[in-house]
C-alpha cells in the first residue's frame, strides 16, 4: 500500500534509508548515497539527507541565509555552483539540530536538496518537487 501524507507523524519522523538516492545539475552528480535519512511530516512529502561524505561539497558554497523549523532548529544554506550555473539556497542543512529527546541528531551537518531544479532519483525513479518554494519534499509514487 502507497504511503500516504495524511499519515505522517507530527513532529516529524527521522527515519535511516537504504534506498539509493541521487541528485545531479548540470550533469554532475552531486550527491550519491544509500545511507541517507529521510524526514517524513504531516502533509509533506519525505525530505531526504545525505550524509556529507556522499556530497560533493566542492559544488556547494555555503550563504548567509538561515530559516528556522519548529523541529529541527535553524537551518543553514548553501548555493549550488556548477560550471557557469549557480543555484541559489537550493541546498541546506541543520548543523546543530534541535528536538524532544535529541532525535534529529543523527542529521547534524547532513545536507538537504529542493528537488527542483536538480535531477533527484530514488532507486531508479525521478522525483517531483514538491510544489511551492519553501519545502523541499521529494514526491515518488
Amino acid at each position: 500500500m502507497p504511503e500516504r501524507v495524511w499519515d505522517y507523524p507530527r513532529p516529524p519522523a527521522l527515519e535511516k534509508t537504504s534506498r539509493h538516492l541521487r541528485v545531479i545539475f548540470n550533469g554532475v552528480v552531486l550527491a550519491d548515497t544509500t545511507n541517507g535519512y529521510r524526514i517524513l511530516e504531516t502533509t509533506h512529502p519525505p525530505t531526504y539527507y545525505f550524509p556529507v561524505e556522499d556530497v560533493k561539497m566542492e559544488y556547494l558554497t555555503e550563504n548567509s541565509r538561515e530559516t528556522f523549523c519548529e523541529y529541527k532548529g535553524i537551518a543553514s544554506y548553501y548555493d549550488v555552483v556548477v560550471g557557469n550555473r549557480t543555484i541559489p539556497s537550493r541546498a541546506w542543512a541543520f548543523k546543530h539540530p534541535k528536538g524532544s529527546g535529541d532525535m534529529y541528531k543523527p542529521i547534524a551537518g547532513f545536507i538537504g536538496f529542493y528537488a527542483s531544479p536538480f535531477e533527484c532519483f530514488v532507486d531508479n525513479e525521478r522525483v517531483e518537487p514538491q510544489p511551492g518554494g519553501f519545502y523541499g519534499g521529494w514526491i515518488t509514487s
